[in-house]
C-alpha cells in the first residue's frame, strides 16, 4: 500500500487542533475556546450557508434534466413511473423526500467486480454503504437533538423522551446512550471503507478525511466525557446558556477535555458551507432531483435566451423572388 498523503495530512490536522486547543487552555485562554470562537464559528456558519443556498437558487435551469430511470407520463395507456419519472410537482417532492429521508438512490447502489477466470464485469447490490450512511446521519441527528438540553431551559418534552428511548437499555451509570456509540461506530466504518477500497482510497482527498476524523473526534470525546473523565454538566449548561442568551460567562472547573470537544464542533460548523458537507442543503435544490419530467406536455423556453431577429422564408422570398424564378427555383407566390 502506498503513502497515503490525503488521510495523514487530515489526521494530523485533527491532532494539531486538538493540542491547539490543550495548550491553548494551559495558557488560561478559557473564554477564547468557550466564548468567541464559538460565537465565530456559528456566524460563519450561517452566512455561509445562506450564501451557498442563495447562489444556487440564482443559478440558471433554462431546461428539464431530471434524473429518471423509469416511463415518462405520455399516452393515456402508457402506464407511467410516479417515482422514477415524476409528473407533477407533488411527486417531485416526494422523490426528494425519499432521497432525504431514506438515501434511495444510495439505497439501489451497485458495485461493479471484475471477476477471476476471465475479464469478466459483474454487477452485484451493494446496501453497506447505505446501511452505513443512513445510520450513521441518524445517529448525528439523534446526539444533536438531545444536546439541546443544554441550550434549553426547561428542557422541552420531547428532548427528554428521546433521550429515554435513547437510553432504553439502562447500561451503566450514568446511562448508555445508544446513538453516541453508534456515531462512533458508523463514521469509523466509513473511514474504514475509504481506506480499505483501492478504489475509493485513490480519489480520496484530504476534504474526505478530514470532516470524518472531526466528526469521530468530536464523538470520542463526547464519550470520554460522559463515561470516563467526568465534567461538571451545571457549569457547562451555565456556559451554554450563556452563549444562547448572548451573556457569555466562562464558569471556573471546566476541563480542557471539554473545550477541545467544543473547538471541534466549531471547526466543524465554519467549515460546513465550504465543504463537500453542503449536500445537506444542496440536495433540496438539484434540478435533477426537484424537477417534474413533464416536457412531453408542457414547452419549457429557456428565459435567458436572448431575442433573436429572424428572416423567415416569407421574407426571404419576398426578397429573392425574381432571383430565384431566374434561377429556375420553385416559389410559393408567383
Amino acid at each position: 500500500m502506498s503513502f497515503n498523503f490525503s488521510f495523514y495530512f487530515a489526521l494530523f490536522t485533527v491532532v494539531g487542533l486538538i493540542a491547539v486547543v490543550l495548550i491553548g487552555v494551559g495558557a488560561h485562554l478559557q473564554f477564547l475556546f468557550g466564548v468567541v470562537i464559538p460565537y465565530l464559528a456559528v456566524l460563519i456558519f450561517f452566512v455561509g450557508l445562506l450564501y451557498r443556498v442563495v447562489k444556487w437558487a440564482r443559478s440558471p435551469v433554462p431546461f428539464r434534466i431530471p434524473t429518471t430511470c423509469g416511463q415518462q407520463k405520455s399516452l393515456p395507456w402508457i402506464k407511467y413511473n410516479k417515482l422514477e419519472s415524476p409528473f407533477t410537482n407533488f411527486w417531485a417532492a416526494v422523490r426528494v423526500a425519499l432521497e432525504v429521508l431514506c438515501f434511495r438512490s444510495l439505497f439501489r447502489n451497485t458495485k461493479v467486480v471484475l471477476t477471476k477466470g476471465g475479464p469478466k464485469l459483474s454487477y452485484f447490490s451493494d446496501k453497506w454503504l447505505w446501511l452505513g450512511a443512513i445510520v450513521f446521519h441518524y445517529s448525528f441527528l439523534v446526539v444533536l437533538l438531545r444536546h439541546l438540553r443544554f441550550f434549553t431551559q426547561p428542557v422541552p418534552s420531547f428532548v427528554q423522551l428521546l433521550e429515554k428511548v435513547d437510553g432504553f437499555f439502562e447500561i451503566g451509570v450514568p446511562g448508555l446512550f445508544v446513538s453516541g456509540v453508534v456515531l462512533f461506530v458508523a463514521v469509523t466504518y466509513l473511514l474504514l471503507r475509504r481506506i480499505t477500497i483501492p478504489q475509493l482510497r485513490y480519489i480520496s482527498l484530504p476534504a474526505d478525511y478530514f470532516p470524518l476524523f472531526t466528526i469521530m473526534a468530536i464523538a470520542f470525546t463526547g464519550i470520554l466525557m460522559r463515561y470516563f473523565f467526568k465534567v461538571d454538566i451545571v457549569a457547562v449548561k451555565k456556559l451554554t446558556l450563556s452563549l444562547v442568551t448572548f451573556h457569555p460567562e466562562v464558569p471556573e472547573g471546566i476541563g480542557g477535555l471539554f473545550y477541545v470537544h467544543i473547538f471541534l464542533v466549531s471547526v466543524l460548523f465554519a467549515y460546513f458551507p465550504f465543504s463537500k458537507l453542503m449536500h445537506m442543503a444542496g440536495v433540496f435544490l438539484s434540478p435533477t432531483r426537484n424537477l417534474p419530467n413533464n416536457s412531453r406536455a408542457a414547452r419549457h423556453i429557456n428565459p435567458w435566451n436572448p431575442v433573436v431577429k429572424v428572416h423567415t422564408y416569407e421574407e426571404y422570398e419576398d426578397e429573392f423572388r425574381e432571383k430565384m424564378k431566374a434561377a429556375g427555383i420553385p416559389v410559393e407566390k408567383e
